[in-house]
């Protein structure tokens, strides 16, 4: 299975650390953060990662570079600026991905979720999508998903997406380029029935904030 590392964004609540630096490239316990996915990936058998690259770009692609010191194969899916929201860019890359499901890794979060298992449940009964959901954080209370029996529905009481997932690229099934989020698309598939989903327990952060990565440096 390939992996899709969402990394364009310009990350606007960290600035101003991400005025000159991309926020994947941004420090957290000694490495940049998207290093620690890129390791993780490589551990659980992925070989073929794609980058999305919007804000600051080339600077991701230089430090990157071809994957090869992680065991990787890395391509990038070229956005330029401003970038294409998260169903946009996903959307832009499926000629790297190809036909099968790949797992999505949100470059700016930080987990201890291991991805072999992801990667081995892949998608199963007609599923479009498998999500990764976490306990609501404190700047996010109302969550945004539930999660019923293993399927993930629209109702109460709601966990939060991890920003992790399985997709296939029939999610996109009728979708024009061009700048759109993903969640209506998750949520078109959820009314569907094709949805599933897990929960996460574990060390789990959206590092959006310069206090919430300072606060995982310890």
């Amino acid at each position: 299975m390939k992996a899709f590392i969402l990394a364009a964004g310009r990350g606007e609540r960290m600035r101003p650390l991400t005025d000159h630096t991309p926020k994947p490239l941004l420090m957290v316990r000694g490495k940049p953060l998207i290093e620690w996915h890129l390791e993780k990936l490589s551990v659980a058998g992925v070989r073929e990662v794609v980058v999305n690259l919007g804000w600051l770009g080339e600077r991701l692609r230089a430090a990157l570079g071809d994957g090869s010191r992680f065991d990787l194969r890395i391509t990038y899916s070229e956005e330029g600026w401003p970038a294409l929201e998260t169903g946009g860019g996903l959307h832009r890359a499926l000629p790297h991905l190809g036909d099968a499901p790949f797992l999505l890794v949100n470059g700016d979060v930080f987990t201890d979720l291991p991805f072999a298992p992801l990667l081995a449940r892949g998608l199963a009964g007609g599923a479009l999508a498998h999500l990764v959901l976490v306990p609501n954080p404190v700047q996010h209370p109302r969550g945004d998903f539930a999660l019923v029996d293993g399927q993930v529905v629209d109702a109460e009481p709601r966990l939060t997406y991890s920003g992790i997932a399985v997709l296939h690229p029939q999610l996109f099934a009728g979708c024009a380029a061009g700048a759109f989020p993903l969640a209506p698309l998750l949520q078109r598939a959820m009314v569907a029935g094709r949805v599933s989903g897990e929960r996460h327990e574990g060390l789990w952060s959206d590092v959006g904030t310069p206090e919430r990565l300072q606060a995982l440096q310890s």
